[in-house]
């Protein structure tokens, strides 16, 4: 139930109904996609002009105390759309950038599919641990577990994962066929 002193919007939401197209000078309506509101031109079909709502491409978090090592102007913390970033103060003029998170760490473990390349550590998008060959995209062999060097006593495969269990360490077969358990001692 709503009193006549309550606004039904906020002050925030009518002023962005008030924006006009720079395209076709129509209003602009807020709409809803998939990654969230954002702004439409009111004659759709016609216009298809859109404005988004939060801008968090490359906003400054915090100024770092180092110099760029191309320009020597200030580095900066910046939040982009992928997570934070490390570029330089005078953006778009000199394009140096770094990332904080650490590189994929190679277990110098052969891929068992491949025998070209190396197990490496990555991460996905979402945060997991994975160990994939560092020959990608011409293997795509992948695991989620860690890799154990070893060969498996049922099928002979030359990969061996570990596995954290409720009874104990397991190393368990990496091929996907097999999957056989092997005690951790053997």
């Amino acid at each position: 139930m709503t009193t006549d002193s309550t606004p039904l919007f906020s002050a925030h939401e009518q002023a962005l109904q008030h924006q006009s197209c720079p395209q076709c000078d129509a209003d602009l309506v807020m709409r809803f996609g998939k990654h969230g509101p954002f702004l439409g031109c009111g004659h759709y079909p016609e216009c298809d002009y859109i404005q988004p709502l939060k801008q968090n491409d490359g906003h400054i978090v915090k100024q770092l105390d180092m110099p760029c090592p191309e320009c020597a102007q200030p580095l900066v913390l910046r939040q982009g759309r992928y997570g934070m970033f490390i570029g330089c103060s005078t953006y778009p003029q000199c394009n140096y950038l770094a990332s904080p998170e650490k590189k994929s760490q190679s277990t110098h473990i052969d891929c068992p599919e491949c025998h070209q390349g190396h197990l490496v550590e990555r991460q996905s998008r979402y945060g997991k641990l994975f160990y994939a060959c560092d020959k990608f995209p011409q293997c795509r062999f992948a695991v989620n577990n860690k890799p154990v060097v070893g060969v498996c006593q049922q099928c002979g495969f030359g990969l061996l994962l570990e596995k954290k269990l409720v009874s104990g360490i397991k190393l368990q077969c990496a091929d996907r066929k097999c999957n056989a358990y092997q005690d951790a001692e053997k």
